[in-house]
């Protein structure tokens, strides 16, 4: 695995962007996905980070790193879950001094083609969240109890927390990288959902300029998904534990005479 020299592949109004790609049995996908990405934005670096996939997704991957140095891979010992897998590339991204890092799927669901977009709007902003629910946003091929929840669970995080964002729980997303270095991510323990919930509700906590993109995300054409019950069950719970200790607070604030809570003061 080769570490990338300063001054490649810098993004305009941006700088050195890798775009992260979590891979478990993406065998089917993967190289689809890294050359559509390599074709729509070739301005940016590339890490597969495989959990060890017993479909023989790591070998696909480091084939291709061999052939391409903007490829790098990242071999992990096993499942360990969507947000382990971002956190682990987001310290190698940030130990290799990228300057912004992008979470992608590997199924497709998340357009390459689309990721101008994002880096575009990263460039006056510090966080960048590609939307399903905002105008111009939309979902494709997605069965109805999915979207269903989906729209659901994002109306209940706004309610509980307070936030403006219309899409919290999507997993298209680019970030600068101090946003990662102050948001602590050493204490974040999420998973699926509730994972992209924490890192945008500790972006707007802590003040930084979260923008809201439209996209269109398809539902993958092969492999399975790997959302479960359990995911859903720990973002509700964990959500409305945020929202009550964020109120709490601001109840205490007031009480003592301090007036309302700042976003940086509420809990996490």
């Amino acid at each position: 695995m080769s570490t990338p020299d300063r001054g490649v592949n810098q993004y305009p109004g941006v700088g050195r962007v890798l775009v992260i790609i979590p891979t478990y049995n993406e065998a089917d996908n993967i190289r689809i996905i890294v050359d559509r990405v390599r074709k729509a934005t070739p301005a940016v670096d590339i890490l597969i980070a495989d959990d060890n996939s017993p479909d023989g997704t790591g070998d696909i991957a480091d084939e291709l790193a061999g052939s391409d140095p903007a490829v790098h891979v990242m071999h992990r010992a096993g499942k360990q879950g969507l947000g382990a897998a971002y956190i682990a590339g987001f310290n190698w991204g940030t130990e290799r001094g990228y300057d912004a890092v992008v979470e992608m799927d590997a199924d497709g669901s998340h357009a390459p083609e689309e990721l101008p977009k994002l880096l575009d709007a990263l460039a006056d902003n510090d966080v960048v969240l590609g939307s399903r629910y905002v105008k111009g946003g939309k979902t494709v091929n997605w069965p109805f109890h999915r979207q269903a929840i989906s729209r659901t669970g994002n109306v209940y995080v706004r309610m509980a927390l307070g936030m403006h964002l219309r899409d919290a729980t999507g997993g298209y997303r680019a970030y600068r990288t101090p946003v990662l270095g102050k948001i602590e991510l050493d204490t974040i323990a999420s998973h699926g959902y509730c994972f992209q919930v924490d890192l945008a509700w500790r972006s707007v906590k802590d003040g930084f300029r979260v923008a809201e993109v439209p996209i269109t995300f398809t539902e993958r054409e092969r492999g399975q998904s790997k959302m479960s019950s359990s995911i859903v069950r720990e973002a509700l719970w964990k959500v409305t534990v945020w929202g009550t200790a964020a109120r709490w607070n601001a109840l205490r604030r007031a009480v003592a005479g301090n007036g309302p809570a700042k976003g940086s003061d509420q809990g996490r």
